[in-house]
């Protein structure tokens, strides 16, 4: 009688295993052949031509960023700035020839959400408790 549990024991112990191993295999299988739909286009805000709308404390800008460097076109005002990316989401500013004091402070600008042609982003200027909020749009 006992040998017959331990046979019966085994038996069922096999057939738990094989389940396992078939379904692990499924899911293997699954798991290799989905394609990912997300398109990996993080460095989207990297270069371009972009524009910062009038409003809530702006004025009209236009921007054009290549490589590390951002010309910003305010007004009748021209500005070169160097650009740092930290990663996707964060990098500083610093004016090349800055004109005020103010211009000599690095802006850090951490990029808040993204959206398809555009992210919000919070500036902070220095080191100082200043920060504004505001959305850059991809133009070109």
């Amino acid at each position: 009688m006992k040998i017959e549990k331990r046979v019966k024991k085994r038996e069922k112990l096999i057939n738990n295993i094989q389940i396992l191993f078939i379904v692990s295999y499924l899911l293997f299988l699954n798991i290799v052949s989905c394609k990912s739909e997300f398109k990996d286009n993080s460095n989207r805000f990297k270069e371009g031509v972009f524009e910062i709308p009038a409003g809530g404390n702006f004025v009209k800008e236009t921007i054009i960023r290549k490589d590390s460097i951002q010309i910003s076109k305010y007004g009748s005002s021209v500005d070169t700035l160097s650009i740092k990316w930290k990663n996707n989401f964060f990098y500083t500013l610093k004016y090349i020839n800055p004109k005020t004091d103010l211009q000599k402070d690095p802006m850090f600008i951490q990029i808040n959400k993204v959206n398809e042609n555009s992210y919000d982003f919070t500036v902070k200027i220095g080191f100082s408790k200043f920060s504004q909020k505001g959305t850059v749009y991809k133009i070109e």
